[in-house]
């Protein structure tokens, strides 16, 4: 979710509601004491964004204390670890899948990371490299045993495309070895998805992606439809929300940021139309915000929800 779980984004997910713990995107441990939280795109928030979690990547257990010590001056609500990256930069590095690989490296992170904050102490997984139940198991009994208080599963292997059916399944075998709560994540895209996801692992919760950046109001749907909050059903105008992230990038980052993150929302959002390829497209081919802006309002004015 790398450019995209930025403040403006977690403020559309707030402004539909049903969400109960909004993220940051990855932050460098080894570079987060020295960012500026005023101007940084990755830790400007406001107070919508509330509860927020800081999603710290983690290499060695030498990086933990500058960086909580960091995370408790910026007010952060809980810190999660993230261990499920299987990205091959961060990979190398060290951190993200790479201490999934390194079971005794990520003990000495969390020991380090548990003796250093009494806040909420979670950490992101992904299943593995392969099918190794008992390897799974060690490693999530041992994150249970050293502190961490939840843990979250993408339910892919480590090579895995996003393509691949998720294997929930596994999921509920997690959740049979473990006291502290299980979330479910990857391949929830709708409230039936959600559906099914909870009813093959029975997790305590459910951590969406990519499917909330398609459609920022599927948090107040699930939170409706599954469990029961009083939230009214989202009224969705696609071009409002689209120009309503505009406006909140225009606000919170410097000219340098704000087309990135716009092409990158777009990426997703655009899923929500038939010919959606088309509206990616005109915008991966903007050269400025003010060309984007208007590229998307012809599109608008062509294609309905």
């Amino acid at each position: 979710m790398a450019g995209l779980t930025h403040s403006a984004l977690r403020q559309i997910f707030s402004g539909f509601g049903g969400v109960g713990l909004l993220s940051t995107e990855m932050l460098w441990a080894k570079r987060l004491p020295t960012e500026n939280s005023s101007i940084s795109p990755y830790l400007i928030r406001t107070v919508l964004e509330k509860p927020l979690s800081y999603q710290l990547l983690v290499s060695t257990d030498r990086e933990i204390a500058p960086a909580i010590d960091a995370l408790h001056k910026l007010q952060a609500d809980a810190i999660d670890l993230n261990m499920g990256c299987p990205d091959r930069r961060v990979g190398k590095s060290g951190g993200g899948f790479a201490l999934m690989e390194q079971p005794e490296n990520a003990r000495r992170i969390v020991i380090e990371a548990r003796k250093g904050t009494r806040l909420p102490l979670t950490a992101k997984i992904r299943l593995s490299v392969e099918l190794n139940g008992q390897a799974l198991k060690e490693f999530c009994t041992m994150l249970e045993d050293e502190g961490i208080d939840m843990l979250s599963v993408h339910a892919r292997f480590k090579e895995e495309s996003f393509a691949r059916t998720p294997r929930w399944e596994w999921i509920a075998r997690i959740k049979e070895w473990l006291r502290i709560p299980v979330i479910a994540n990857g391949g929830i895209f709708t409230v039936q998805d959600a559906k099914d996801c909870l009813r093959v692992c029975g997790a305590d919760g459910l951590m969406l992606g990519r499917g909330a950046v398609v459609k920022p109001w599927l948090f107040a749907e699930i939170a409706r439809e599954l469990y029961d909050c009083d939230i009214v059903g989202p009224v969705v105008s696609l071009p409002v929300v689209y120009n309503n992230f505009i406006n909140l990038i225009n606000e919170l980052f410097g000219p340098e940021r704000r087309l990135g993150r716009l092409k990158e929302f777009t990426h997703h959002f655009a899923g929500n139309y038939k010919f959606g390829h088309q509206l990616s497209s005109r915008i991966q081919g903007s050269k400025s915000m003010e060309e984007a802006g208007e590229r998307a309002a012809l599109f608008f004015e062509n294609n309905s929800f």
